[in-house]
């Protein structure tokens, strides 16, 4: 989105961020110790944006847990999730310092920040990526991309600056699902032949009237890039972002995230995709309600290897594979194991399999530690590309009611469509939100 990134001169940034030059540039000396063991010289300072449930709950409340972290400001559009998340880290810093701001580009243009945590609806993920990139950081974000274009850009922006970015998801350092990918890979099971995913069911909700905008709420950045829409209540509840294909995918793009990159580890095609996609959805009216993104669904991709692996959101979260000589299966999220004999729950190591790998750490220190090393963190870039990928390939099939052939050592349609199936229901000419 050129309107984020290319805007961004380092006289605007001042001017919005209330700071001077001899401000940004100064080096911040800070008291050994303060950060628990870590010396200022080795610590890792971090900057967030999004301080809702996810941003404040599970990635702030991790970080802060990491010895070798300091947070320098926290970024919110609502006024009060910015505050309450800087009382947050000053709390557990023991000072005042942690900046609290309503504007990304307040926190994104501190030469102070090393990286920069997102934690925002799924259509702000790539252009304050792009963004933080550009501006020298790191960059650990919420998955998924909102296009599979868009997402391409990023990896070639995280290449062309050396950068580590780590997406949010944490399934790889799982157990429950760092086996199944083991027993799958290892022959456990025989040949994987199918793989069975379901998904909790987002309930759509209904219209309602265009209201005030609440006081502490930066209406204007919270939509961006997305098309202007009034405000009314129920649209940036809890999760309801979610269900507009606007700003995400639904449960598809949500919980497949997690499930489907699992699915593709036990198929053995995390590093490509899939090559057919088919699915039917629910139709919801859109006079009636607001959301509009697939409900009561069914996807099917078939790969290259032979695998079918079949995705509804059929709920509760389940996920099932089946082999030429058993299944394996984890019921309920992060849950319970079952599987066609015993024998296999009981193996353990997978860490010497030459076609697996050992069990990272939890994402975010997984991420600190590969901007130490400067190698790729358990979900890297790329790794994220192809997951989004084969999840907005699914969106396509539902939204179009077409098979969908797909090359993706091409990362190109395959069964001539045209380049236009590419741009689906999400992509949109971006809102020039800054002169709104």
């Amino acid at each position: 989105m050129s309107t984020v990134n290319d805007s961004i001169t380092r006289r605007g940034l001042l001017k919005r961020a209330g700071l001077s030059a001899a401000t940004i540039s100064a080096p911040m000396v800070l008291p050994s110790g303060l950060f628990g063991k870590a010396a200022p010289s080795n610590r890792i300072t971090l900057g967030f944006i999004g301080m809702g449930g996810q941003g404040t709950g599970r990635n702030l409340g991790t970080f802060l847990n990491q010895p070798d972290i300091a947070v320098l400001a926290v970024c919110d559009v609502r006024r009060e999730a910015a505050e309450n998340a800087k009382k947050k880290v000053d709390k557990n810093h023991q000072n005042s310092d942690c900046a609290a701001c309503q504007d990304f580009r307040e926190v994104i243009s501190r030469r102070d920040i090393d990286a920069i945590v997102i934690s925002t609806p799924d259509y702000w993920h790539v252009p304050l990526a792009m963004a933080a990139l550009r501006a020298g950081k790191d960059v650990f974000c919420e998955k998924p991309t909102l296009t599979i274009t868009e997402g391409r850009k990023l990896v070639k922006e995280v290449a062309k600056r050396k950068a580590v970015l780590q997406w949010g998801i944490e399934d790889r350092s799982l157990i429950k699902y760092h086996r199944l990918g083991g027993w799958a890979r290892s022959g456990a099971i025989g040949n994987v032949q199918s793989i069975h995913v379901s998904l909790p069911r987002k309930k759509p909700f209904l219209k309602d009237e265009p209201s005030p905008v609440p006081e502490g709420l930066d209406w204007n950045m919270w939509l961006g890039p997305a098309p202007f829409h009034p405000y009314t209540p129920t649209r940036t509840g809890p999760q309801n972002w979610r269900n507009i294909t606007d700003y995400s995918g639904g449960s598809l793009t949500d919980w497949g995230s997690h499930l489907v990159d699992t699915a593709q580890i036990c198929a053995g095609m995390e590093n490509s995709g899939p090559v057919e996609v088919s699915g039917v959805a629910g139709k919801l009216d859109p006079e009636t309600y607001q959301s509009n993104a697939p409900v009561e669904y069914k996807v099917h991709y078939r790969y290259a290897n032979g695998v079918d692996v079949y995705v509804e959101d059929a709920g509760p979260v389940d996920l099932r594979i089946v082999g030429t000589d058993g299944w394996v299966r984890c019921k309920g999220w992060d849950g319970v194991w079952e599987a066609s004999s015993q024998d296999i729950i009981r193996i353990k190591e997978f860490g010497k399999e030459a076609n697996f790998w050992p069990r990272p750490q939890i994402e975010h220190r997984d991420f600190l530690d590969s901007m130490k090393s400067r190698k790729p963190p358990a979900y890297h870039v790329e790794a994220g590309q192809r997951l989004s990928t084969t999840l907005h390939l699914g969106h396509m099939a539902l939204h179009t009611g077409r098979k969908i052939k797909w090359d993706p050592e091409r990362e190109a349609f395959a069964g001539g469509e045209t380049e236009s199936m590419n741009s689906n229901i999400y992509n949109r000419p971006a809102r020039d939100w800054e002169s709104a």
